[in-house]
């Protein structure tokens, strides 16, 4: 089983999202796209949800690239 890291190659902001797809074994374009909407619909919370993930999610260790 893969562990869930913040990703260093496919980061546009904290990596969270490129971590997520990575993990899933998706695009991370489309974690993005639901991200955005998400955040738009939550009048904040899916925001407040992504930057707690990005201080409690470790980013990818140098040796797992």
């Amino acid at each position: 089983m893969n562990k869930l890291f913040r990703s260093t190659t496919d980061s546009k902001f904290t990596g969270l999202c490129g971590g997520l797809a990575e993990w899933l074994g998706v695009n991370s374009t489309i974690i993005r796209l639901i991200v955005v909407l998400a955040a738009l619909c939550s009048f904040g919370t899916v925001m407040l949800l992504y930057f707690i993930g990005s201080i409690l999610v470790p980013k990818m260790p140098y040796s797992h690239i």
